[in-house]
């Protein structure tokens, strides 16, 4: 083929990509997402999850979880925020996934891909997977409760312990009416051990029909590119890799591998520490700082200095002067 058409087929490639910030857990808070999606480059960003056990929550509970209901569904940068709901009662996943809608949420992504034991033991997350039929109707219970042109998507792994319910996960994903698939290319026995296994998405994007997000190790520009290679799909969730480089989203955007600057990236941490100040006590606060740096650690020479003067120091005084 023609280079010239190679490469107009790869910018082509570039403008339809579709960049989302990942729901982590105790680590991506509201503080952290602000500031992420500020950099630019990303489509949306998803909450952490919100646990749904058996009852319609109030609205202070999803609030909690996702601030950004109070701005419009928005991250102050303007990126939409879409509300993760957890869990296997379908009554309960339905009204929460309303009353979210309602409070101005991007539409509802559901987790199926929580590796936590304590989730799991409670059928929660990842544990779902072992059963295709009660992901199809956990999805279906939401579609059903919602307006057909408010979103639904779901997040999953490449399975529990394998990979042998995989094809029939994400077709009782879409079978039950989501409109998108992110998949997060590791089992739960696999946790978060390198490497992501992107060839198998590969396997997914041909069995369905919806969009194939895919998740996992995108650390880079050169990530991105060989994720794409391998799954098939343009369309990618960043996780860590955008905590270790904030930038990375607009980096793969416009196909700029350089590395941003340490000095664009100290202003951040020092709107962080400031930030999560008034709501969180000195040791919850320090604790916070410490788990971004060390993160940003991996990649940024600075930041290891940075760790060295941080790392067992308590004194929250003496912090608000580095920072």
């Amino acid at each position: 083929m023609d280079v010239r058409i190679l490469f107009t087929s790869f910018l082509l490639v570039l403008t339809h990509m579709r960049i989302v910030l990942a729901p982590m857990e105790g680590l991506a808070d509201v503080h952290l997402r602000r500031l992420i999606t500020a950099q630019g480059g990303f489509d949306w960003t998803v909450s952490e999850f919100v646990r749904v056990v058996d009852r319609l929550y109030p609205d202070k509970v999803l609030y909690g979880m996702c601030p950004e209901l109070k701005n419009g569904g928005r991250t102050d940068s303007g990126t939409p925020m879409r509300v993760q709901l957890l869990g296997s009662d379908t009554e309960a996943m339905a009204a929460n996934a309303v009353r979210a809608v309602e409070l101005g949420s991007y539409g509802i992504d559901i987790n199926f891909g929580c590796p936590s034991r304590t989730v799991n033991r409670r059928h929660g997350g990842a544990i779902m997977l072992c059963a295709p039929d009660s992901v199809y109707r956990v999805v279906s219970a939401v579609r059903a409760a919602l307006p057909a042109n408010v979103v639904v998507s779901a997040k999953m792994r490449l399975g529990f312990d394998d990979t042998l319910l995989m094809l029939e996960n994400a077709a009782a994903i879409e079978a039950a009416g989501a409109t998108e698939l992110t998949v997060h290319a590791r089992t739960r026995r696999q946790g978060y051990a390198p490497p992501a296994h992107w060839h198998e998405l590969a396997r997914i994007r041909e069995h369905i029909r919806i969009p194939l997000i895919a998740n996992g190790d995108i650390c880079s520009v050169e990530d991105y590119h060989r994720c794409v290679a391998a799954a098939g799909t343009v369309d990618v969730m960043l996780g860590r890799g955008a905590v270790r480089m904030p930038s990375l989203a607009r980096q793969i955007r416009d196909n700029c591998a350089l590395e941003s600057p340490w000095a664009s990236i100290e202003p951040l941490l020092g709107d962080f520490w400031r930030q999560i100040g008034p709501g969180l006590p000195p040791r919850d606060r320090i604790g916070r700082i410490r788990q971004w740096v060390n993160y940003l650690r991996q990649r940024h020479p600075e930041a290891e200095v940075l760790w060295q003067i941080i790392r067992q120091e308590a004194d929250i005084q003496r912090l608000d002067a580095v920072f």
